[in-house]
């Protein structure tokens, strides 16, 4: 099967969790994959942002529910 290509327009970026030792950061920007309406993500990037790891897409709703969540512990 021919690769299909994925395309992806950083939105706002939010903010760095962490840096790894090969300089990608864990990230949350809100970022519209193939033209679509923009969502929370949050995943691995390279430094030049032409890269990403496999990661999280969240709602605004599912936002709120997690950042609910995290509150409670």
């Amino acid at each position: 099967m021919p690769k299909t290509e994925i395309s992806f327009e950083i939105v706002e970026h939010i903010g760095v969790l962490s840096t790894g030792s090969k300089g990608w950061t864990k990230e949350l920007n809100l970022i519209s994959w193939n033209g679509r309406e923009p969502k929370y993500d949050l995943r691995e990037c390279s430094p030049e942002h032409d890269k990403m790891g496999k990661g999280v897409t969240l709602s605004k709703e599912e936002l709120e529910a997690l950042k609910d969540l995290l509150q409670k512990m």
